[in-house]
């Protein structure tokens, strides 16, 4: 059995209860790069109504957005509650360069057998980049509200049934194209990451220099030294 779970990462509570519960858990961390982490992770949590707030209010009013890009703090947390050696580090530019190297380094973690990724397996699943904003704050927010009372109670296909319908574009999306961040709020961000990612450089022995610096241009980020160019088909995978 197994859980994906992003918010756990920066949870003490979530951490805990792991340790306590479930001490012979394997737990895999895949790093991205820190910047777009936190605009992913804003775009999915505006569209979803989880929270009504512009990015430069969300950053500061939202503690999350911030506490899950803590790479390093998080990371030596999770070694410390439950093994160095339960605690697998990787790299989402590894999943997205060579993802079927990937599966295997984490199928061997846990000891499963290996797989061999079909094409279909290894294209874009999941993105944040196409989201919009709401058309109504309040209607979405209810309709999350509403979804999480389903899953709570079991009533997972349900919710999974009604996404599949029409009926979820009164809910989701058709609000404004999410805003491009300022230089001046890329630039801050770099800083208040940097002190994470440097020592994620040394606790993984592994460069990470790309996730340091960046000029912002369009959609993309282009990092400097390059690192983070255009993605092939078969780099798609499970992009949030």
């Amino acid at each position: 059995m197994g859980e994906v779970a992003p918010t756990y990462f920066s949870s003490d509570e979530a951490r805990q209860r792991i340790a306590t519960m479930v001490p012979d858990a394997k737990v895999v961390c895949t790093f991205r790069h820190p910047v777009e982490r936190v605009l992913s992770l804003y775009r999915l949590k505006r569209a979803y109504g989880m929270i009504p707030w512009a990015f430069e209010q969300a950053i500061v009013r939202d503690p999350e957005l911030m506490a899950s890009g803590k790479y390093a703090t998080n990371l030596k947390s999770w070694r410390q509650a439950l093994g160095a050696d339960r605690v697998l580090a990787t790299i989402y530019d590894d999943l997205r360069d060579e993802p079927q190297k990937y599966v295997d380094s984490l199928l061997d973690f846990i000891e499963a057998p290996r797989v061999i990724l079909t094409p279909t397996q290894v294209q874009w699943v999941y993105s944040s980049q196409n989201f919009t904003q709401p058309r109504s704050y309040l209607r979405t927010r209810s309709a999350n509200l509403v979804a999480d009372w389903c899953k709570a109670r079991r009533m997972g296909k349900v919710v999974a049934a009604a996404k599949r319908t029409p009926l979820v574009n009164l809910f989701l999306g058709g609000g404004p194209a999410f805003a491009e961040p300022s230089a001046k709020q890329l630039s801050q961000l770099y800083e208040i990451f940097r002190p994470e990612v440097e020592e994620l450089e040394v606790l993984l022995n592994r460069d990470l220099s790309a996730w340091k610096g960046s000029q912002w241009r369009g959609e993309s980020l282009i990092a400097q030294p390059p690192g983070l160019g255009a993605e092939s088909p078969a780099a798609r995978v499970q992009k949030f």
